[in-house]
C-alpha cells in the first residue's frame, strides 16, 4: 500500500429543488498518481476535447466524448486505482437550533464533516506505518481569511482520535487550493458532481418558458447523466443515488467501496414533508 493518498475535492451546486450542499472527492494513491492522470489526460486528447471539461459546458458536441471520459474514468475506479466520494443534503431535512455563527459557516462545517467522515478515511490504514494524505481543493469561493481557517481546521484532523490511531497524517503544507483548469480528477469530479445535481433535483424535466419540449442540451446531458449512472451501477447493483450507501455491515467497506454517496442529515434537524422527493430515482 502506497504511504501517501492524493485527494481532489470539490463542491458543487447550494440550493437545489430538492438537494443541494454537493461536495465531491477523488482519491488516488500516489504511486498511481502519474499513471492515472495520464491515463484521462491521453484520452482527453484521443477524443479532442481541447478546454477545460466541465459539466455546465456539457452539450451536443462534447456529450459523447464526455462519456467516453466517464467510461475510462470508471474503468480506473473499478481498478481500485481512483475512489470516488459525492456527500448532499436533501431540503426535507432542516436543521434546527443553528448559531447565526453555524449558519455563516455552512459551507466550511459541511466541507469539513464530508472530509471527516465521508471519505472512509479514518479505515484507510491497514498497517503501523504513517499515511500521509495530500488535499487539493479546488479554489474556495470565500475570503483568504475564512480559507486559512478552514485549511487550519482540516490540519487540526490530525489530533481526531480515529485518525490519530491509525496513523491518518494531513501534510499541513499540502492542503491546497488549484484551479481546476490545471487538473483532469477534479475536471471529471466536477462533470460526476454535477451529473448527480442536474438528476436528483430533476433538471431533467426541465423545459423553457413557452416550450413544450425540453432543450437539446437538456436531452444530452440526461444521456450523459444515464451513462455516469450505468457505471455506476457496474460497480454496484441497484445503486440509490439519492441515499447514503450502504456498508454491508462493515465499516471498513466505508473506505473499502470504489464508489459512495453520503445524505448527510443534521443530528438536530426536523422534516418538512412539503419538500423532497416522495422517491429517490
Amino acid at each position: 500500500m502506497s504511504r501517501e493518498l492524493v485527494i481532489y475535492a470539490d463542491e458543487s451546486e447550494k440550493n437545489g429543488k430538492h438537494f443541494g450542499n454537493f461536495y465531491g472527492a477523488l482519491i488516488v494513491r500516489s504511486t498511481d498518481l502519474l499513471s492515472v492522470t495520464q491515463t484521462l489526460h491521453h484520452r482527453k486528447t484521443e477524443l479532442g476535447l481541447t478546454g477545460e471539461m466541465k459539466w455546465t459546458h456539457t452539450n451536443a458536441s462534447v456529450s459523447e466524448r464526455y462519456a467516453q471520459m466517464m467510461g475510462t474514468l470508471f474503468q480506473l475506479v473499478n481498478a481500485d486505482r481512483v475512489k470516488i466520494r459525492v456527500m448532499f443534503t436533501q431540503k426535507r431535512y432542516v436543521p434546527i437550533n443553528l448559531t447565526s455563527q453555524q449558519r455563516e459557516d455552512e459551507f466550511q462545517i459541511l466541507y469539513y464533516q464530508f472530509i471527516k467522515h465521508g471519505l472512509g478515511l479514518a479505515y484507510a490504514n491497514t498497517t503501523d506505518e504513517l499515511l500521509r494524505v495530500r488535499l487539493y481543493l479546488d479554489q474556495l469561493p470565500d475570503t483568504k481569511e475564512k480559507n486559512a481557517r478552514f485549511k487550519a481546521y482540516i490540519a487540526a484532523l490530525n489530533k481526531y482520535p480515529p485518525f490519530r490511531e491509525s496513523q491518518i497524517h494531513f501534510a499541513e503544507d499540502q492542503i491546497a487550493e488549484v484551479r481546476s483548469h490545471d487538473h483532469i480528477l477534479l475536471q471529471c469530479l466536477d462533470v460526476v458532481l454535477g451529473a448527480i445535481h442536474f438528476r436528483l433535483n430533476d433538471k431533467h424535466k426541465k423545459m423553457s418558458p413557452g416550450k413544450r419540449r425540453r432543450g437539446t442540451r437538456t436531452i444530452v446531458k440526461e444521456l450523459l447523466y444515464r451513462e455516469i449512472s450505468r457505471q455506476i451501477r457496474s460497480l454496484r447493483a441497484n445503486f440509490n443515488i439519492g441515499i447514503t450507501t450502504g456498508d454491508d455491515g462493515e465499516r471498513e467497506n466505508r473506505w473499502k467501496h470504489p464508489y459512495r454517496h453520503w445524505l448527510f442529515v443534521p443530528t438536530d434537524s426536523k422534516i418538512d414533508e412539503n419538500q423532497g422527493k416522495k422517491k429517490a430515482p
